[in-house]
């Protein structure tokens, strides 16, 4: 069997995981512990990401006309890319949080949404909430006017206010007639 036809499989599969991706992160683990990069995956997993360790031909190959292909000029050296097919920022997020707590990590770029950042953008993107953090702070902001609305109405009907108001009202009509 020829060479070409035992990593044909594994180009097809690198092109698996990215076809619909929102986002894939590549990153330099050179200097990662096990116990590190057991922690990694697992927090990378739990969150739905796919962090995978490929060589870098095969991801170059697998990178080749497709939005990814940008980052095709950063693969030297050992290389694992995250990618995520829902949450756009989640690759980001979590492996910027974790670099935090293990310098050895180092975020070389990665593309999102179809733009390419480099590792500084890829800190940025690290920075944008979850989307079910933004979904909730847009709700919140949502209900925060109508349940202050509604604890001043409250406050009015608990005071007597909303009764003397309503006894003006059949006064004042019966007055203009």
């Amino acid at each position: 069997m020829a060479k070409v036809e035992l990593k044909q499989p594994v180009v097809q599969e690198i092109s698996e995981h990215i076809k619909d991706a929102q986002s894939v992160v590549l990153v330099d683990y050179r200097g990662l512990t096990v116990e590190e990069d057991t922690k990694l995956r697992k927090q990378l997993r739990e969150a739905g990401v796919v962090y995978k360790v490929y060589k870098n031909t095969l991801m170059n190959f697998a990178f080749k006309g497709t939005d990814f292909e940008s980052m095709s000029d950063l693969l030297e050296g050992p290389n694992a890319i995250a990618v995520s097919k829902d949450d756009a920022t989640a690759p980001a997020r979590i492996l910027a949080k974790f670099a935090k707590t293990a310098p050895a990590l180092e975020l070389k770029a990665g593309v999102v949404e179809g733009n390419f950042y480099d590792s500084d953008g890829i800190k940025v993107i690290a920075s944008v909430p979850s989307r079910e953090e933004l979904l909730s702070k847009f709700l919140g902001s949502i209900q925060s006017p109508i349940t202050n609305f509604a604890r001043v109405l409250n406050q009015i009907a608990e005071q007597g206010g909303g009764a003397e108001a309503a006894e003006a009202a059949p006064a004042e009509e019966a007055a203009e007639a």
